[in-house]
């Protein structure tokens, strides 16, 4: 379960405030999987932080009975002076998780070849995505939590991303985001629209995906 009580995020930069959240309260329980709809600079990226724990509310609690990923695809994870090998065995480390069965799973899911033994901050984008990917997927989580990602790679690189998603929706917690309605149709039961600091949760993803459409043409 990950439950958010009357939960805040304000930003403060250079003068800036900017109220992300305010008193957002839900509750997504364990073997669900959700799609979340929203425009850009919604919030979508900072409510999966905030579910995966690497962001705090500003004000209210969140709180996790599940093992949560960080965000899949977020590649701020990685420390870019470090190969690929030392940063997948770095995270193994602090998961408490065999280094040798994660490196292995890593090079075989991501095909990075002989980059695996050189610093990520020589990778290209969709080099750094596939790591981050594999990395992720290697970690045994309750919930798993995906945020905008598009497969890089070739067709049995975005073929296995499927296979492995939704083997881990099957068996656990799916969290999504994502601007492709196809891709949360694909992956997701129940949808959710981010909208005006409110997640409003739906039925079905076809639901939210027809609101989300619907408060953007309103809004346009």
């Amino acid at each position: 379960m990950i439950e958010f009580e009357n939960v805040s995020k304000v930003y403060h930069t250079r003068g800036l405030h900017r109220s992300v959240f305010k008193g957002l309260s839900f509750r997504i329980d364990r073997g669900e999987s959700v799609a979340i709809c929203g425009a850009n600079g919604a919030g979508k990226s900072t409510l999966l932080r905030m579910m995966s724990g690497v962001e705090h509310p500003s004000t209210g609690h969140i709180r996790r009975t599940m093992k949560t990923s960080w965000p899949i695809g977020f590649a701020s994870c990685f420390q870019a002076s470090m190969t690929g090998a030392d940063n997948a065995r770095f995270i193994a480390r602090i998961y408490e998780q065999d280094e040798q069965a994660v490196l292995d799973y890593v090079e075989d899911f991501a095909q990075l070849g002989v980059y695996m033994g050189q610093a990520v901050s020589t990778y290209s984008s969709g080099m750094v995505s596939r790591l981050a990917f594999g990395i992720s997927l290697a970690i045994s989580f309750d919930c798993y939590l995906v945020d905008e990602v598009a497969a890089a790679g070739d067709v049995r690189f975005r073929k296995r991303c499927e296979q492995e998603l939704l083997a881990r929706r099957d068996n656990g917690t799916l969290i999504m985001t994502s601007h492709d309605p196809y891709m949360l149709e694909m992956y997701c039961t129940r949808g959710a629209v981010l909208y005006s600091g409110a997640l409003i949760f739906c039925d079905t993803v076809a639901e939210a995906c027809n609101l989300h459409h619907a408060l953007q043409m309103q809004s346009s």
